[in-house]
């Protein structure tokens, strides 16, 4: 599917979503266009690896007072 055809229809389930309202075309088309052109520099830097250090808190050390 070429780019014009994907943010068509992306503008339009943007459209639905908002409950079909009048005169707001140009709105939803560059809403569409930015959410394309972000999907595709997402896709380009290729998967997202997970952080190493979430969920590596110390231990809390328990043979401290107060501790």
């Amino acid at each position: 599917m070429d780019r014009e055809e994907r943010i068509k229809r992306r503008a339009y389930e943007i459209w639905e979503r908002e409950g079909r309202p009048k005169g707001r075309e140009q709105e939803h088309w560059d809403q569409a266009v930015q959410e394309i052109e972000a999907e595709g520099s997402e896709s380009e830097r290729g998967p997202v690896a997970p952080d190493p250090t979430v969920g590596t808190a110390p231990e809390p050390d328990t043979n401290k007072p107060g501790g």
